[in-house]
C-alpha cells in the first residue's frame, strides 16, 4: 500500500512538473527580470537629472547669498563657457 502511495505521489509530482514548465515558468521570470530591469533604468535616469537641476539651484542660491564679485563669474557659467570653447 505504501508503493502505490509514492508511485502516485511521484506520478502527481511529474504532472506538477510538466504544467509549471508549460505556463511558461522560466520565460515569465526573465520578462519580469527585463521590466524590472527597465523600472531600474528610469529611475537612474530621473535621479540624475534631479541631482543636476538641485545642484544648479544651489549654485544659484549660493551666488543670491553670496553675491558675485566682480570679474568672478558662477562656477557653471564658467564650465560652460569652457566647453563651448
Amino acid at each position: 500500500m505504501e508503493a502505490l502511495t509514492i508511485i502516485i505521489a511521484v506520478i502527481a509530482l511529474i504532472i506538477a512538473i510538466g504544467a509549471y514548465q508549460k505556463a511558461g515558468a522560466i520565460a515569465d521570470l526573465k520578462k519580469q527580470a527585463d521590466v524590472f530591469t527597465k523600472i531600474g533604468d528610469s529611475i537612474i535616469k530621473t535621479t540624475d537629472s534631479l541631482r543636476i537641476k538641485t545642484a544648479d539651484i544651489l549654485d544659484k542660491m549660493e551666488a543670491a547669498v553670496r553675491g558675485t564679485e566682480e570679474g568672478k563669474e558662477e562656477p557653471r557659467a564658467r564650465k560652460k563657457k569652457e566647453e563651448k570653447e
